[in-house]
């Protein structure tokens, strides 16, 4: 099943009959094994009932498996543009961490240029926070180039990091993203 999507009854249902078959279990003897009855281990192989997650846990568990429940990002609310770009300032990131001064003193230079360029002051809300953020710690610059939150996707779009990376870097992230 796809980690990113949530799941449904259904998935559930599949779930626990394929562990059930694999472990060439009956209904009655997995019902015997996890405590609870085989007409409510028909009901969740049917879908008619979906589990609940320790419920769940405890029927993989009576076959021999166990449930892994990780959090994952829900990036399926961005478009192609707002993707891409997250991939690309990832990439940034990891620059970030193997060498935090010399990134964070080319952003610094970006954006005192951004600031001149910026004579309307349409952009000084976004300006002024990353000024903020490159002024704080490390982990927080980190945070907002690799989270796919509104706020971060936002704050992207006025980056400092133009020239972080080489062009061909950019294009091998691009090219990796288009795979």
């Amino acid at each position: 099943m796809n980690t990113s999507e949530a799941m449904t009854t259904r998935d559930a249902a599949a779930l626990v009959r394929q562990a059930r078959q694999r472990a060439a279990l009956s209904q009655r003897e997995l019902a015997r094994r996890a405590g609870t009855s085989s007409a409510t281990i028909s009901l969740y192989e049917a879908g008619r009932k979906a589990p609940r997650i320790d419920t769940l846990d405890r029927l993989l568990g009576a076959c021999g498996h166990h449930l892994e429940l990780r959090a994952v990002p829900v990036s399926a609310s961005l478009d192609r543009n707002a993707t891409r770009s997250l991939a690309l300032h990832r990439v940034i990131a990891e620059r970030l961490h193997a060498d935090p001064d010399a990134v964070l003193s080319a952003a610094r230079r970006n954006l005192a240029t951004m600031r001149a360029a910026n004579a309307d002051g349409s952009a000084d809300h976004w300006l002024d926070n990353w000024a903020a953020l490159l002024e704080g710690p490390v982990a927080a610059v980190v945070g907002v180039l690799t989270e796919p939150g509104e706020g971060a996707q936002e704050l992207r779009q006025n980056t400092p990091f133009a020239g972080v990376l080489t062009p061909r870097e950019r294009w091998a992230v691009y090219r990796e993203y288009a795979a």
